[in-house]
């Protein structure tokens, strides 16, 4: 049977030895966490300080650890540690533990002004290289347009089809359910609101404004980001996994044509289609709501709304979708093509497009706002 592992304290003169003795394996790790943890209190204690460890039976690589470990403890605050009566079999293994380096220390930053103009400066300089790569894409996307309309035979109708059948078709279901409840909702609380001043007719006028040129086209937007722009970054991070995009370089394919370009094209038909069957769901729900809660009447209603609005707020926000649509694909294909060789690479990029996605298509409606406001429309 095997000793069981001490850690004997001695002193010498201005100096201390810890003679460690017994089996210093992983079999006794309680143990020796326990000894060494003690020990490790000494530091600065004496100004010399031994660890003999002639009279350890066995040593493994665990207790080779622990013994490195407490002479770096222990050499801290000017005291110097030495290992002595170290076997000629055990010398490899503690050498060999020697050369692992210790984890480096999380340094206290002190907050100073030069810290937070220097995290300002490169949270600015990131900012500009995120638009510069956007911009960067734009420009590939309408030259690879523009090759394609000067011939048209390399235009990939099928792959266009398909993606169009992806991010429209297949989304009129939640699109149309959303908005239909949100139109419910806003139909809702207008009347409630609207009732204390007796003029709950109102409320059509707010539903019809408000879906055509702002609620309706913004969430649709938001909707296709969190759908297809992560669906886009996706595909396109797993093929840059795999190395299908450099394939496709090696056999003379122009990525940017033969992936972005169709993608691009399903997305800007795809998000006005979107808005109009969003926008017609919302103003039937609001409708709906507005007749069984409100008790105004269908015929009302619609007399009401084509008073209300004029070809001017749609035609606003037919026109906000398809430039939401290209920053949403923009944002999509410039992340996928940002993926690195891991899957944490393609959710980070995943996630980053989703985000930036929506947050540009925010910051496109408030511009919006802005433009149309100032033109009269």
């Amino acid at each position: 049977m095997d000793g069981g592992p001490t850690l004997e304290r001695i002193a010498q003169g201005n100096g201390l030895a810890l003679c460690a003795a017994g089996s210093w394996t992983a079999r006794f790790a309680p143990d020796l966490e326990q000894l060494v943890g003690e020990a490790e209190k000494l530091t600065g204690s004496r100004p010399n300080i031994f660890i003999d460890v002639s009279q350890v039976s066995k040593l493994d690589t665990f207790g080779a650890w622990l013994i490195e470990r407490l002479r770096r403890s222990l050499t801290q605050g000017g005291v110097e540690a030495k290992i002595a009566g170290l076997s000629a079999n055990y010398s490899s293994l503690v050498d060999e533990v020697r050369r692992v380096k210790a984890a480096p220390e999380a340094e206290a930053t002190s907050v100073t002004l030069t810290g937070l103009l220097d995290q300002v400066g490169r949270s600015v300089y990131g900012v500009g290289e995120a638009l510069s790569g956007l911009i960067s894409m734009l420009g590939a996307v309408l030259a690879a347009g523009a090759r394609v309309i000067m011939h048209p035979t390399g235009f990939r109708l099928t792959s266009t089809v398909h993606h169009l059948e992806q991010v429209c078709w297949r989304a009129v279901p939640i699109v149309v359910l959303i908005t239909f409840l949100i139109g419910c909702i806003i139909s809702q609380q207008g009347i409630f609101h609207f009732r204390k001043f007796g003029a709950d007719v109102f409320v059509v006028d707010m539903l019809g404004v408000l879906v055509l040129r702002e609620i309706g086209v913004l969430l649709v937007a938001i909707m296709v980001a969190g759908r297809s722009g992560s669906a886009y970054t996706a595909e396109l991070g797993s093929m840059k996994m795999r190395e299908e995009i450099d394939a496709l370089r090696t056999m003379g394919f122009d990525p940017i044509e033969v992936l972005i370009l169709p993608r691009m094209l399903a997305l800007v038909i795809a998000l006005p289609i979107l808005a109009f069957l969003g926008a017609v769901a919302a103003l039937y729900g609001g409708g709906l709501v507005a007749w069984l809660y409100g008790g105004v009447d269908p015929e009302a209603f619609l007399l009401r709304l084509r008073d209300a609005i004029s070809i001017d707020h749609f035609t606003v926000g037919m026109i906000k979708a398809p430039v939401m649509a290209a920053v949403i694909g923009i944002v999509a294909c410039v992340e996928g093509l940002a993926v690195e060789g891991s899957a944490e690479s393609l959710g980070q990029h995943t996630t980053s497009s989703v985000v930036k996605g929506i947050f540009l298509v925010i910051v496109m409606d408030g511009i919006f706002a802005i433009f149309f406001a100032s033109i009269g429309m």
